[in-house]
């Protein structure tokens, strides 16, 4: 098949206006494409800056959260600093405090009374007077204590209630009596019936009745840190020693006394007080009663 010049120009013309179509659309596409990859590479920009920005600001954030935590704890400690600075002041400049004394030394004396004299106990040692026929029961004492603090709450159970244990002595003496042991003589003679039997001659001679007391006791003692403080004592331990023997010449017994009084603080630990108490013994020294009461006063210095 042949074609003429005149069909060859006009499939070119054809051919040419066909790409002379298609080229702007093309062209088109192209930079519709161009302009969106450039959008999303600068919102991606944006979102990487605005990412930064966050990080940043977060960081900013944590900073500022950590000088204000050490701005505080600075001034917290540069306040204890001032604080500690304010009381070793203080403290420098106070006048130095004592500490509370509860213990007590004292010395006591007083009026004293046996229930029963040593004579009139049906015995040929004092009513005989061999020993002593002392009938005086009235008396005086002295002597001291010391009580040592154990608590101030009596454990626990009473507020400003204190539990002491008192250790003390006395020296009593009711007067003397007649006995004929230690100016006569002691002679041996012949009965009647055969017996020996024994006869007092010479000039009566006096002995001293005195005795010596000690005790142990539990004191409680009431309104501590008061100047006043009344006491009492519950029960607690005697041992009595007699100067002069008793019938069976046994010089030792025991027995218990119960007490009550109280104290009032002078001056810096010097106080003056009331003593009353009871002495009750167990048994007799061989028929000697030792009973009594006494009555008195004290002076103590706490330490």
């Amino acid at each position: 098949m042949t074609l003429n010049k005149t069909q060859l120009a006009l499939g070119i013309a054809a051919a040419t206006l066909s790409m002379a179509m298609v080229a702007p659309t093309q062209a088109a596409d192209n930079k519709a494409e161009r302009v969106a990859d450039a959008a999303a590479r600068k919102a991606e920009a944006l979102e990487l800056q605005m990412q930064q920005m966050t990080d940043q600001m977060a960081a900013m954030q944590a900073e500022l959260s950590r000088v204000k935590s050490s701005s505080a704890q600075a001034s917290t400690e540069a306040a204890k600093v001032q604080e500690l600075d304010h009381w070793m002041a203080s403290m420098k400049s106070a006048p130095a405090v004592s500490t509370s004394k509860d213990n007590l030394v004292a010395v006591r004396g007083g009026w004293s009374k046996l229930d029963h004299a040593r004579a009139n106990t049906n015995s040929v040692l004092t009513d005989g007077g061999l020993l002593s026929n002392n009938t005086n029961a009235d008396g005086y004492y002295f002597g001291g204590a010391f009580d040592f603090n154990v608590n101030n709450d009596l454990f626990g159970l009473m507020d400003d209630t204190s539990f002491m244990i008192e250790f003390g002595f006395e020296y009593a003496q009711y007067g003397t009596g007649a006995n004929t042991l230690t100016n006569g003589t002691l002679n041996a003679v012949a009965a009647a019936d055969g017996a020996t039997q024994v006869a007092l001659n010479g000039q009566n001679g006096t002995s001293t009745d005195a005795r010596l007391r000690i005790n142990a006791s539990p004191k409680i003692k009431f309104m501590h840190g008061s100047k006043f403080r009344p006491w009492i004592i519950p029960v607690g331990l005697d041992v009595n020693i007699l100067g002069v023997p008793s019938n069976a010449v046994s010089v030792l017994n025991a027995g218990m006394n119960f007490g009550a009084g109280a104290e009032y603080d002078l001056f810096r630990g010097i106080v003056i007080g009331a003593d009353t108490r009871y002495h009750y013994m167990t048994s007799k020294i061989d028929g000697t009663p030792n009973n009594g009461f006494t009555a008195g006063g004290y002076l103590g210095f706490k330490f």
